[in-house]
């Protein structure tokens, strides 16, 4: 297995284990933290299907996925986010990331972004890394804002979710756009 960590001023990315279930559990199971997301709350058991797949991933070669865990430096076992990057041809990768709902407006999102552009742009040499939200996620739109990501546009009907079709707003940002705050 390549394992990635990647550290930033409070975070650092981590590769998920099998004890992470609960963790990611508190954030993919919550109601709340999955509002805007692409999919519903998942059950336990659903999230140690996520673990798995991502542990199996990890082993993957190529790899083309890197679904991470977001934890303090000083609480390692603490999971404060999930993040994602799904590399795609043409060097360019999509990233995506959900917090647990007490993590909140305390620049974590920022944080998380600029750590999944370090992985994209200094560790795996990636042009162009994009994000899509939920139209709703103002929140999100900021984070993306923050973390220097520009809004290319809408897709619509893009994901059918909670019973309906939904559009998702599209964010980018291109190596040379990128710089680190560390």
């Amino acid at each position: 297995m390549n394992s990635v960590e990647v550290r930033g001023k409070r975070l650092r990315l981590r590769e998920l284990d099998h004890g992470d279930s609960p963790g990611v559990l508190a954030i993919y199971g919550d109601p709340g933290a999955t509002r805007h997301l692409s999919f519903e709350p998942r059950s336990a058991e659903e999230v140690d299907g996520v673990v798995a797949r991502a542990i199996a991933s990890a082993h993957a070669e190529p790899r083309d996925e890197y679904v991470l865990a977001a934890v303090p430096h000083d609480a390692p076992d603490d999971i404060v986010g999930v993040t994602r990057l799904a590399i795609e041809p043409q060097l360019a990768a999509t990233i995506g990331f959900a917090l647990r709902t007490d993590m909140w407006g305390k620049g974590f999102g920022t944080e998380t972004v600029h750590l999944l552009c370090a992985l994209g742009f200094t560790q795996l040499g990636l042009h162009r890394i994009w994000a899509a939200r939920s139209p709703l996620n103002t929140a999100s739109a900021e984070t993306l804002r923050k973390a220097g990501m520009s809004e290319d546009g809408r897709i619509r009907d893009h994901v059918y979710v909670r019973g309906a079709w939904r559009d998702s707003i599209l964010h980018s940002i291109l190596e040379h756009e990128w710089r680190s705050p560390w």
